[in-house]
This record gives C-alpha cells, structure tokens and sequence, in this order.
C-alpha cells in the first residue's frame, strides 16, 4: 500500500533529553532496490506519481528513463537501480518520482516506493568508510543510518550518483 505525501509528512518523535545535544538530519526515506535509502529533504522539492507516460530521449545515458512535464517545467527522469547496474523494472503503484534540485538543477529520481520522512539523529549515522550496501556501490552512499528499530538507511549522494558536480563544472 502506497503512502501519500500527506501520510509521510509526519512530525519527528520526541527523542528524550539528549536529542537536544545530538545533531539530526530530516531524511526522505524510500525503498530502492531492496534497501530502504534516505535522502536529505532540503535536496526534496516535491514527490509526485509516475504519470502514465514518460518521453523517453534519444541518446541519453542508460539510467535516464525520460523526461516529464511537471506544470510547465521540464524534468530529467533518472533511474537510480539502472544507474547502479540493476535492470530495468516495471512501475508499480507504490512507485514514485522523488523531484530534487541539486545546485540550481532539477531531475526526478525514480523510488520503488516512498516510506517517511524521519529525523535521524547524527549519533545513528555511520559515515565513515565502512558504509556500503549489498546492491548500492560504495561510491553512492554518504553513511547508512543504524535505526533503533534493526533497520539500516542508507544515505545516497544524488550528486555522485547522477555526476551532477561533474556536469556544473563542464558548465563553468
């Protein structure tokens, strides 16, 4: 069952005395190719349905699924588990296109399906080295979040991900 953007706009539960001591990050969490991931909802600008029709673009790399008109503007469809060598998979109703804007650039990322948005304190967020996932590369991911509950988030770098940095630069 899908959640809407009204059900996962939930209010961060109350952490007890040393959260105010402990740094947190609001995260859009999302499944993605088996994993549960989080994503820092400043990057968030909406999340919207995947329409019934995306325009596929000649020549774009594998990874973009197309582009969609979302009132009025433009917008890049990406697909994070072909980007990281997964196959092509069928939309479901659960999935979602998560629109973020990195650096003045906007694209969608396609989500198998949109679960919450959670404050996570900086004290849960492993970010070192270490940090992989079974089907994420290491090189995509800024930490893995180890949740009270058992559940691991992990922490993708849209920016690494997508080579975003590197398409600023090639602009300058």
């Amino acid at each position: 069952m899908s959640a809407t953007t009204a059900e996962i706009v939930k209010k961060p539960a109350s952490a007890g005395d040393n959260a105010a001591a402990d740094k947190e990050r609001t995260l859009l969490v999302f499944d993605l190719v088996g994993e549960y991931c989080g994503l820092d909802v400043n990057l968030v600008r909406e999340i919207v349905h995947v329409p019934p029709r995306i325009t596929r673009v000649p020549n774009a790399p594998h990874y973009v699924r197309g582009v969609i008109n979302l009132r009025g503007t433009v917008i890049p469809v990406l697909d994070c588990a072909l980007k990281m060598g997964g196959s092509f998979t069928d939309n479901t109703s659960d999935s979602r296109i998560v629109v973020a804007e990195f650096e003045g650039i906007q694209f969608g990322v396609l989500v198998d399906a949109v679960r919450e948005v959670r404050a996570v304190p900086d004290s849960l967020i492993e970010s070192d080295g270490s940090a992989s996932s079974d089907s994420i590369g290491a090189q995509y991911v800024t930490g893995i979040a180890k949740m009270d509950d058992g559940r691991l988030i992990v922490l993708l770098d849209l920016a690494e991900l997508f080579e975003i940095t590197q398409l600023l630069e090639e602009e300058n």
